[in-house]
């Protein structure tokens, strides 16, 4: 060996046992890094920050920008004098140094017109007047501005040290794209707290703060710090305030306006071509092992290439899985003749979602028997379409359903008392066969406006805007004794997505089959593109 060789191993040396020192004194938390060793020299850093050509992320206004304003201008008007504080939230570790892909907060989202994943820590602040102020008297009640990272590209050096730098992530927005996007003030995130902090306390005209508290459980703390230090230490009175935000924030999304309309229909129409994609595939992957994952990967595929991901988690279930309300673990094999009940929606770029159920039979042709059950799950679907006229609630819809429910429970021989006895509060015995909810709000989030109090969800009158699914089901478990043999182990689910409009409901999910013979013959022309594609390769 040459004296130069030996002199770069013991450099070599030197440097793994300075590293190791430095790793060995890091928590066992702090080790994800371990992996990676990163060069250090001076000369290295310096030969980084040359010869970077810029690069432009190439942002555009959005679409959702012309609705944010009037958002705001509620929200504010509802919060006078409070500092209103709604963040992204922060990546959700999956395993190790591995993260989920990142979806910010749907308040967020609602409040900056920010979807995919836009942007990571970043945070809206809403800030009171001055109520002597110009503004005040303008009729503003406050400024808003999101809060964020700048831009780690080719003029820092976190460009190639950090996980965040465009080195390893690509080209981001920064505070002026942003700013370009939303039609949002932005400043740098490192100004964040002195910004919270400003005229805090709870004497007459200082200012109290308001967080979506679930969003960024860190910023909480940070805001109930901040608190703390300026008088407000009262940890209820503090929740109740931030829970007065985050119920406003989900009741003020349940009427939508043009853009969230058209964004929900774009989501429906990908849905359909995502279903589409599955029945192709569905005759390929009769009687193999773990086929419900073949349909669910043909779904999923379609939502990301369309969208931004699934809406929720898609469920695949074939035979006795589908008497499983929530099954998801998509394992099961697709056996020729039974039935098959898929519930999937592609969320799309802006974060809208679709939320759709159908139920098929697996080899292309209901049996009368199937039949019979499924078109009784579909008049219960219509019983519900037709009560939900211009100002009645979801309990009228929910009476509606339960009632043809059990009508058909009784048809079958199966209800054990009679129709009035059970759908009276005392009675309910149709709901061993139907136990959920068959209506709810659809949106930003699959099951939107979940933070809403009870007499403004449920006793709210569905006016014009409100867009809405109806899904009720049949739900046959395999071992229930109490139904004849043949019954046990089918599940059924027709779920549509719904538009409440001055002339009274829309199917928004109208061009996806759902009528038997309909059904039938969609299936049909997709085994027919199937074996069409198979032959030509």
């Amino acid at each position: 060996m040459s004296a130069s060789d030996e002199a770069r191993n013991a450099q070599a040396a030197k440097r793994y046992e300075q590293d190791e020192e430095e790793l060995s004194a890091q928590a066992v938390g702090e080790r994800v890094t371990n992996r990676t060793l990163s060069p250090r020299s001076a000369s290295f850093r310096q030969f980084m920050t040359e010869g970077w050509g810029a690069v432009d992320p190439g942002v555009t206004s959005l679409e959702s920008s012309s609705y944010i304003p009037a958002r705001l201008e509620a929200l504010g008007k509802r919060f006078p004098g409070s500092r209103i504080i709604i963040p992204a939230g922060q990546p959700k570790t999956r395993n190790n140094d591995c993260d989920y892909a990142f979806r910010p907060d749907t308040t967020f989202a609602y409040y900056t017109g920010l979807g995919e994943d836009y942007e990571a820590g970043a945070v809206l602040v809403l800030d009171p007047v001055d109520p002597n102020g110009e503004e005040a008297k303008e009729g503003r009640t406050h400024t808003a501005t999101l809060f964020l990272k700048p831009r780690a590209d080719q003029t820092t050096e976190d460009y190639y040290r950090s996980g965040y730098g465009e080195y390893w992530v690509g080209a981001r927005p920064g505070l002026k794209e942003f700013t370009t996007m939303t039609g949002l003030a932005t400043r740098d995130i490192s100004q964040l707290e002195d910004a919270l902090s400003k005229d805090v306390g709870p004497e007459d005209g200082a200012v109290q703060l308001r967080v979506v508290r679930e969003a960024d459980p860190q910023l909480t703390s940070e805001v109930e710090r901040i608190r703390e230090q300026n008088g407000w230490s009262d940890p209820d009175r503090n929740r109740a305030a931030d829970d007065r935000l985050h119920e406003y924030a989900a009741e003020a999304r349940m009427v939508k306006d043009e853009y969230e309309v058209g964004e929900i229909r774009k989501a429906v129409a990908a849905t359909k071509r995502g279903f589409d994609r599955m029945l192709t595939a569905l005759p390929g992957a009769l009687d193999k092992p773990r086929s419900e994952r073949i349909l669910e990967g043909a779904f999923n595929a379609n939502a990301r290439e369309e969208g931004n991901d699934e809406g929720y988690e898609t469920i695949v279930a074939s035979g006795s899985h589908a008497a499983t309300l929530h099954w998801m673990r998509n394992t099961g094999c697709i056996a020729n003749g039974d039935l098959l009940l898929i519930d999937a929606g592609v969320e799309v770029n802006s974060l809208y979602t679709a939320d759709i159920t159908r139920t098929f039979p697996t080899n292309g042709r209901f049996t009368p028997f199937q039949r019979r059950l499924y078109e009784a799950v579909l008049k219960a679907q219509q019983a519900g379409f037709d009560a939900a006229v211009p100002g009645v609630t979801y309990r009228h819809i929910h009476d509606a359903v339960m009632r043809s429910i059990a009508e058909s429970l009784h048809e079958f021989g199966i209800l054990p008392v009679s129709v009035e006895e059970s759908l009276s509060p005392e009675g309910q015995q149709h709901r061993r066969w139907l136990a959920c909810g068959v209506a709810h709000h659809l949106g930003l989030d699959v099951h939107d406006c979940a933070q809403a109090r009870f007499e403004s969800y449920q006793e709210r009158p569905i006016t014009p805007g409100i867009t809405f699914t109806i899904e009720p089901g049949l739900y046959f478990k395999e071992n229930d004794l109490l139904v004849p043999p043949e019954y046990r182990g089918i599940g059924i689910r027709i779920e549509d997505d719904v538009l409440m409009t001055e002339n009274g409901p829309e199917w928004i999910s109208h061009d996806i089959p759902k009528q038997p013979d309909d059904v039938e013959a969609w299936m049909a022309e997709r085994a027919a593109s199937a074996d069409s594609a198979g032959k030509e390769h």
